[in-house]
């Protein structure tokens, strides 16, 4: 026999009580019994009744809302709202119902702007259905009343957690004013049991949860009981201290797990922080966004870092020291961000903030982070002299983690400057001090410098390695700022060896990604990869199109150096349309930005420009003895041009060796070896005086274009 006990919750201990006796007395009998909890017997087998699927959620509302709504149709117009609205009732089938009911009058659009004030909402359901049954309010006094007063303490207080906490959190939040804190978990566990509270398992443990009604529900509660204040400042408490504890370790053995743990705490944190400014708690706030800046960095969470730095720094007040590196903080960020607004006033004031404190350890990261910030986006000397004044700093105070930062930083800007081995040495040592201390997130900075080393020696398939592990490490990690820039990096690995379909689907991805960022520097690095593509995919509108995008936003952010690559792209797209004056004009612009860098190497590019260009205005003379300088320049670095990049120096090759003869071309080139790049340069500026660049433009034109 089957005998079905229903709806046993508000005469728990009577419906055990029969059962067992049932049990006892009835050999054979099977007893069904409905309940918010469990009768807690011997033998008894639990099924948890969760809220309806997704899918079935949608079907439910949707039959209830064509029967109370005639003509109501699911369909492409009103998917997205459906799927909506059934989530935020939680797949709670009575809400549901009584949410369908309300189409008729409001449609599907109004009705989720409206399920903020939910109760009021839903607040009529059909005659002739229980009591409790009749309106969503009344479905949760049901249990509600059902709870001892510690019980509902406990469970109105966990409203104020976002998407969950930890038995900890729930500790140090819940307890106080009549509930003990060694008895929280055990007033938790009763809450789950009873389908109030929603335990789910998580890595580091059960995570506790409330539905969103029953949280809605809760939070009216906690403000009747008076108590909204001082628990949101025990779960601000909790919290600050938590990101406090895991600053340091974000740079340590532990980063993975502490990395994972303030991403399943994102919620509770800004919550935290948005009660601290909304409260006007101005040390709390202060110290939340120091704890979380670096962060919000890896995660590539630029906006949310810039939006709350700018909240708590609004506030009036607070710890001189917690305000000076909030202040770093806020200008790194925003010079990453490609905000160039008084730039140089901001730094000088974020620094001497951080100096005026008195603390040598936050002065050192100060400079060192706000030199990080413009090795990324200019003003390479002002980054290299802080770059240089930071590492003197963590040396003197054994920061091996500072000093393992400030070298990554190094090596890119020897980089820059054309000092290949130099770079080199500071990336290798900059990975051996991050392994030390255990960051292996630090190690992926020095990937590329590294990677741009072998490039530059022709070692593409090192390159190309070293990026695909960083990839996988950075995305291993989440650090998705970091995936941008490896992903361009493997793009202009896959360009370099003519994998122009390859070189474009990684640049695309990474803009795409720099863009959902709010990464704009990363967004430009891919936009410049793009843009090399297409002139060697011979699309040369689209080419100049997206090199002028870089060109103008290198100069908004004062990244002038960086122009001399941007101008010689300009200047080789004139020149493949025919167009000598414009040609010539670019590569004399880029020339003349080429010598700010003390880069050997930009200004060999800059003199195989102009090669070209004297090679399509009918002065092959010229071209040859350019090409030779720009060799002879290269070649001096230790790095002469290697054959996938000679598409250029082929190309003018080719047409000055047809005009000259392969003796007189050779002749020529020779010439161009033994002169300094300036000293070529003149002879090819005084040439050009007595030779217009445009006399046989379009004479030559055809004839380019083939050779």
């Amino acid at each position: 026999m089957l005998l079905v006990l229903d709806n046993c919750e508000h005469v728990i201990d009577e419906a055990a009580a029969l059962a067992e006796l049932l049990l006892r007395s009835a050999p054979g009998l099977v007893l069904l019994t409905t309940s918010q909890e469990p009768l807690a017997l011997a033998g008894e087998t639990l099924w948890v009744v969760p809220p309806l699927a997704p899918q079935e959620a949608v079907e439910l509302f949707s039959a209830r809302a064509a029967a109370a709504s005639p003509g109501f149709v699911l369909g492409p117009p009103n998917a997205d709202v459906v799927d909506a609205i059934c989530r935020r009732l939680d797949g709670i089938p009575l809400a549901l119902e009584l949410a369908a009911t309300r189409v008729r009058a409001l449609g599907v659009h109004r009705l989720l702007e409206r399920l903020d004030d939910r109760f009021r909402l839903l607040s009529a359901g059909q005659r002739g259905a229980p009591a409790r049954q009749q309106t969503l309010r009344a479905m949760i006094d049901w249990s509600w009343e059902l709870l001892s007063e510690p019980e509902q303490a406990v469970l109105r207080r966990l409203a104020v957690t976002a998407e969950g906490c930890t038995p900890e959190a729930a500790e140090e939040v819940c307890a106080g004013d009549g509930v003990d804190a060694g008895n929280v978990l055990n007033l938790l566990v009763r809450l789950v049991d009873r389908s109030l509270v929603v335990a789910a398992a998580a890595a580091e443990g059960p995570r506790y949860r409330l539905l969103e009604s029953v949280s809605a529900y809760c939070v009216e509660r906690m403000r009747e009981a008076g108590e909204t204040e001082p628990v949101r400042r025990r779960h601000l408490a909790y919290f600050t201290g938590l990101a406090e504890t895991a600053e340091p370790e974000l740079r340590g053995h532990r980063q993975g797990a502490w990395l994972a743990r303030l991403d399943i705490e994102s919620a509770n944190l800004r919550a935290a922080l948005d009660g601290a400014v909304e409260r006007r708690e101005t040390e709390p706030a202060l110290r939340l966004v120091h704890a979380l800046s670096w962060y919000w960095i890896l995660r590539g969470r630029l906006g949310e870092a810039r939006r709350s730095l700018a909240a708590a720094l609004a506030l009036p007040g607070g710890d001189a020291a917690l305000r000076a590196k909030a202040g770093a903080w806020q200008t790194g960020i925003a010079i990453l961000t490609g905000d160039g607004t008084d730039r140089t006033a901001r730094i000088e004031a974020a620094l001497k903030a951080c100096e005026q404190v008195g603390d040598p350890a936050a002065t050192a990261w100060a400079r060192w982070f706000l030199a990080h910030a413009l090795c990324v986006t200019g003003d390479l000397p002002r980054g290299e002299a802080l770059t240089e004044a930071s590492l003197d700093g963590f040396r003197e105070l054994g920061e091996r983690w500072g000093e393992a930062a400030a070298l990554a930083d190094r090596s890119v800007q020897r980089l820059l400057r054309g000092d290949l081995a130099g770079a080199r040495e500071d990336a290798e040592r900059s990975t051996e001090l991050f392994g030390d201390v255990g960051d292996t997130c630090g190690q992926l900075w020095s990937v590329y410098p590294l990677a741009s080393v072998a490039e530059i020696h022709g070692d593409y398939g090192r390159a190309a390695r070293l990026r695909q592990a960083g990839l996988d490490g950075a995305e291993k990690f989440g650090l998705s700022t970091q995936a941008a820039d490896l992903l361009s990096g493997l793009g202009r690995t896959a360009l370099l060896t003519g994998d122009l379909g390859r070189a474009r689907e990684y640049h695309e991805r990474s803009r795409r990604l720099a863009a959902e960022l709010g990464f704009r520097a990363g967004e430009i690095n891919a936009v410049l990869g793009l843009g090399l593509g297409a002139r060697r995919e011979g699309l040369l509108d689209e080419a100049e199109a997206r090199m002028r995008t870089v060109l103008e936003w290198h100069r908004q952010v004062g990244l002038d150096g960086a122009n001399a690559l941007i101008l010689a792209e300009l200047g080789f797209i004139a020149e493949l349309r025919g167009d000598a004056r414009g040609a010539l004009a670019h590569h004399e612009e880029g020339y003349e930005t080429a010598l700010t860098t003390d880069d050997p190497r930009a200004v060999a590019l800059a003199l195989e420009g102009l090669a070209a260009a004297h090679g399509l205005a009918d002065g092959p003379g010229t071209a040859a003895l350019l090409l030779g300088a720009a060799s002879a320049a290269r070649a001096a670095t230790g790095a002469p041009l290697p054959a996938a990049e000679r598409l250029d120096v082929g190309r003018t090759t080719a047409v000055a060796t047809a005009a000259l003869g392969a003796a007189a071309f050779t002749d020529a080139f020779a010439k161009g070896e033994a002169l300094s790049p300036e000293a070529a340069h003149a002879q090819a500026r005084a040439r050009t005086s007595r030779t217009p660049a445009d006399h046989r433009q379009a004479a030559r034109g055809t004839d380019l274009e083939g050779g």
